[in-house]
């Protein structure tokens, strides 16, 4: 079977990275978290002291990221994870902390381009599975599988309020959902590569649909996909 480029996009909290993972090791392909490498330039602006509260230094943080090293790799858990300059971040990436922030990050364009730059030379091969917010408009635009994921906005917060809990994160279920809004209304107007929907894409609302339901929904797209 042909190896094919598989794009997904989304809101945030809709499972679009544990479903890239999924499929990913089902297809023997690359798995890349688009997302994730914004959320890693978060974290580095932050533990540098570029990003806080009342302080963001969008031109050093610009700067850095040019220099800034990711890396998709097996962990010692024999999971896909993200390295940072060599140190495994996958963890630390998903705070709230991080959450609040990476919004504004992913919205300067002159990261967007550098970490869309890097994103293109993964899926070179093809057989990738990567998933961000516009992976299928901007970064492969000619993907032979675009998917659009989506569910409500409370489904997605219950959904990220469990995994922060089950992480030992103790947060409030109204500020995850507050961030969960924010971060929808950010995405969606950011003047570069706001989030939306390809005109080509199938769109999976998964609101009420189980992990192995779509799953399942989604292999047969990509039977259909390869065999054409």
């Amino acid at each position: 079977m042909k190896k094919i480029i598989i794009a997904i996009d989304g809101h945030s909290s809709t499972g679009k990275s544990t479903l890239a993972k999924q499929l990913a090791a089902s297809l023997n392909y690359i798995h890349v978290d688009s997302g994730a490498m914004y959320r890693a330039v978060t974290l580095f602006g932050l533990k540098e002291g570029l990003i806080s509260e009342t302080h963001f230094d969008v031109n050093a943080l610009i700067s850095a990221v040019q220099t800034l090293q990711m890396e998709f790799k097996t962990n010692e858990n024999q999971t896909t994870a993200l390295f940072l300059n060599g140190s495994e971040v996958s963890s630390e990436i998903r705070s709230m902390t991080v959450s609040n922030f990476v919004s504004q990050v992913a919205a300067i364009p002159e990261i967007r381009i550098r970490l869309v730059e890097a994103q293109r030379q993964m899926g070179a091969k093809k057989g990738i599975v990567m998933d961000g917010r516009d992976i299928g408009t901007v970064v492969f635009p000619n993907a032979e599988l675009k998917i659009f994921m989506t569910a409500s906005a409370e489904t997605r917060a219950k959904r990220r309020f469990e995994e922060l809990f089950k992480n030992g994160q103790h947060v409030d279920y109204d500020a995850v959902l507050a961030n969960i809004k924010s971060r929808d209304f950010k995405d969606s107007t950011r003047k570069k590569s706001p989030l939306k929907q390809a005109k080509d894409a199938l769109v999976l609302d998964n609101s009420a649909l189980t992990q192995s339901e779509q799953f399942d929904l989604v292999l047969g797209w990509i039977n259909a996909k390869c065999q054409e």
